[in-house]
């Protein structure tokens, strides 16, 4: 409800400034309000539960996951917090960005999803990109 609220806001904001809605504004509002934060600069101690812990002050956390190595199982220094709404992921960002979790200091900003529809493949040729060489 939150987001319907803010993004009506916006509209109206738009249009009374320039007296039309800029279309390329509305959509990057809807792209940045998530409820689903990239944490940062994590220390290689911190696992899934301190995390959550770390950040469910804020609201309730749906998931909290630190990305780990698959060969190795060691943390990748960054991970993923899901809250239940916009609101509660927008107070851990600005309370969070920038302060000390388990010695070090942690970045927080809003999670983009880079990841391609579909399962990853190799080319049918057996190559990895480029020419085969033969």
């Amino acid at each position: 409800m939150a987001f319907y609220n803010k993004l009506g806001s916006l509209t109206r904001q738009s249009a009374s400034q320039s007296g039309k809605v800029s279309v390329s504004h509305m959509l990057n509002f809807v792209r940045h309000m998530s409820s689903k934060l990239f944490i940062g600069g994590l220390s290689y101690g911190t696992d899934d539960r301190s995390l959550k812990e770390a950040f469910e002050s804020f609201g309730d956390v749906v998931e909290a996951r630190v990305i780990v190595d698959r060969d190795s199982g060691r943390s990748r220094g960054f991970g993923f917090v899901n809250f239940s709404s916009d609101d509660c992921a927008s107070s851990a960002l600005s309370a969070m960005d920038g302060k000390e979790l388990n010695g070090r200091n942690i970045r927080v900003s809003y999670a983009q999803d880079n990841r391609s529809s579909g399962p990853r493949s190799f080319r049918g040729d057996g190559g990895f990109g480029g020419n085969s060489g033969y």
